[in-house]
């Protein structure tokens, strides 16, 4: 009984569902007859750039996206990385620094991966956008990047994006753990009379500080129990750096007359409010040392005002505005007058008082500036001239020329001058922290830099000549002759350093083999060893490249030689976070190369890398700063992933 009233269940559900599929496959029959929507062109998917450039998505695989898949996502020649992603990076090429004539908070160390307002990238897209990239680290962890854009309507975008990275490294007190959150909104009106950019990024880096490995005999030498890293004994067990800092962004144009016209007139205004706040922290003052002749106590920055638990916190506010109005002319081009406030706040919470000075709390200051831009861009020629110069009681100044002509679409020269008169960055100025000797508040005066680079991209070479001349130079270095201590210190230099730079770059290709080579020559006029950079730095990159499964897959393979000449590099100094110059210790002169395989499938791209495969062979003097070894060979996966929704 049961049974039948189970069978002639099933049978109903049978027919019902049977009568509903036919219904489905009837309605299925008659949506596939309607026409299908045209799929979107590639050139549909733009990116937009601070300056309202706009980049069509690029989702091919080149030898510039080998060069770029790396933490900072981008091409990372002239840079010297430190052992574990997420650390800081030397700077081999003295032309990557770019000068504001507003202060920045300092702590350059600490701001390599921080986003600024200019990195941030706008979408305009047919249809949602999502990208994932991914990449395995040296131990225990992963560096992940998720994006997602999409456009509500023609006239509104949103994106959304995270990149988060850890990992814990190869040495003791190592750990790097990061995080990137940025938020975008695009919005321009029907009639194209109003266009609104704003971003929100909130940003975290969290770095463990060792200071070096303390013995570099040990390191450099085959003993197999130095192998493992983590037997390497380092200056700080306990140390860590961690910067958070969030940045509100508005940017928005309004053009007056109601049509686009041959003259147009616009009103625009850009907000830009950010605050961080730095932190070092340590909690054993004293380090020990384990020698042959016994236990050694080093206390590595000198006098402490406290036994234990430093915690050295800076903060800093900013807040800027600047309105313009713009008159354009489809003939003559862009005549723009604006008006810029810049606000800032950098603090700690006490005033100390010594034998020699008083060190107040904060330094704050309103800076006001009016100024003139010119854009031209017509035909072959693009140009754009801006000066702007300071109207309150601050002696700031900063022209900008920038001149171009294209021949054709392979051939092409561009021209820059820029003449600036710069605050010195607030960490110069001020800096307070627990241990004695870095204390300080200086009157510095204002750096002034000249520089004049040429470019040329043509179908034969491409190439970059710096010349810059700098008065008035702020660096860091150590008062401590022995060497045993870091007592680093700012100072200016009174005298004049003239810098010139010329960079060359070649692709040879012949068959499906291709040879790409950039080579960097820098030279320093100067009477002490105050701006160190190398002479040569070179990268080679030998790779062959074609299509196979039906050109299913897209392969790329070869091998990258990175080079730079010996010199006194820069050392790091984690308590003030920067670089500080010195002279006793050259590092360089070691070859590093890369063996990568690369593949794309569809619209996915797929990197396998054997990084500084060479390391055993060449020998372990290979250095990223003076106690601070470069990587050592390992194998790394990862890969980039574009969907199309």
């Amino acid at each position: 009984m049961n049974r039948n009233l189970l069978f002639l269940f099933l049978l109903i559900s049978s027919i019902t569902f049977a009568q509903e599929d036919d219904k489905l496959e009837k309605a299925t029959s008659l949506i596939s007859k309607k026409p299908k929507a045209p799929k979107a062109r590639i050139d549909q998917y733009k990116i937009i750039t601070i300056e309202r450039d706009t980049i069509v998505l690029d989702t091919s695989l080149s030898i510039q996206k080998e060069y770029r898949f790396n933490y900072l996502r981008k091409d990372i020649f002239g840079l010297q990385p430190f052992a574990n992603e997420g650390q800081t990076y030397n700077t081999l090429d003295f032309g990557l620094n770019k000068f504001h004539s507003y202060p920045e908070v300092g702590f350059s160390g600490k701001h390599f991966n921080y986003l600024q307002a200019k990195d941030i990238q706008y979408y305009n897209v047919a249809t949602p956008l999502t990208e994932l990239y991914f990449k395995t680290v040296m131990e225990q962890g992963q560096n992940l990047d998720a994006f997602i854009t999409l456009n509500t309507s023609e006239q509104l975008n949103f994106s959304i994006a995270y990149k988060g990275l850890r990992s814990l490294g190869k040495y003791i007190n190592q750990l790097s753990s990061t995080g990137n959150f940025r938020f975008t909104t695009s919005y321009v009106t029907k009639n194209k009379r109003y266009a609104l950019n704003a971003h929100f990024t909130s940003q975290d880096f969290l770095n463990g500080e060792n200071g070096g490995i303390y013995n570099l005999s040990d390191f450099e030498s085959d003993d197999p129990e130095f192998k493992n890293r983590a037997r390497l004994q380092v200056y700080l067990t306990d140390a860590n750096t961690f910067m958070i800092g969030n940045r509100y962004f508005i940017d928005h144009q309004f053009r007056i007359n109601s049509k686009d016209a041959t003259n147009n007139l616009f009103i625009d205004h850009q907000f830009n409010y950010e605050h961080k706040k730095i932190e070092y922290n340590q909690t054993t003052v004293a380090t020990t040392i384990t020698t042959p002749t016994g236990d050694k106590i080093i206390y590595r920055f000198g006098d402490s005002y406290v036994l234990n638990n430093i915690k050295d916190q800076t903060r800093y506010n900013r807040m800027f505005n600047r309105v313009g109005a713009v008159y354009g002319n489809t003939l003559l081009g862009e005549f723009k007058f604006f008006i810029e406030d810049f606000r800032y706040n950098y603090y700690y919470d006490r005033v100390i008082i010594t034998e020699n000075q008083t060190i107040p709390n904060n330094v704050n200051d309103i800076i006001q500036t009016f100024g003139g831009q010119y854009s031209y861009r017509k035909n072959n020629w693009n140009g754009k001239f801006t000066y702007s110069k300071s109207i309150t009681d601050q002696n700031l100044s900063d022209l900008d020329l920038n001149l171009s002509y294209a021949f054709d679409s392979k051939n092409n020269l561009s021209v820059q001058y820029q003449n600036l008169n710069r605050i010195p960055d607030h960490s110069y100025t001020l800096f307070q922290s627990s241990y004695v000797d870095y204390n300080w508040y200086n009157n510095f005066n204002n750096e002034k830099i000249n520089s004049l680079t040429a470019k040329a991209t043509t179908q034969w070479v491409s190439a970059t000549l710096q010349l810059s001349t700098l008065n008035d130079f702020l660096y860091y270095s150590n008062d401590d002759a022995t060497g045993e201590q870091l007592l680093v210190t700012p100072k200016q230099y009174s005298s004049t350093i003239n810098y010139l730079s010329l960079s060359v770059s070649k692709e040879f290709k012949w068959w499906k083999l291709a040879l790409d080579n950039t080579l960097l020559f820098q030279q320093v006029d100067q009477s002490e060893n105050v701006l160190n950079v190398p002479q040569f730095t070179t990268r080679n990159t030998l790779y062959f490249t074609d299509y196979f499964f039906k050109n299913a897959l897209f392969l790329q393979t070869g091998v990258t030689f990175n080079y730079f000449t010996n010199y006194y590099a820069n050392d790091y100094n984690p308590v003030i976070s920067s670089f500080y110059s010195q002279s006793t210790r050259e590092i360089g002169n070691f070859p590093m190369f890369d063996f990568f395989i690369n593949a794309k499938i569809s619209q996915t791209q797929i990197y396998l890398k054997a990084e500084h495969f060479n390391s055993a062979w060449t020998g372990f003097d290979y250095y990223s700063a003076p106690n601070y070894p470069y990587r050592d060979f390992m194998i790394r996966f990862g890969l980039v992933w574009n969907f199309f929704l």
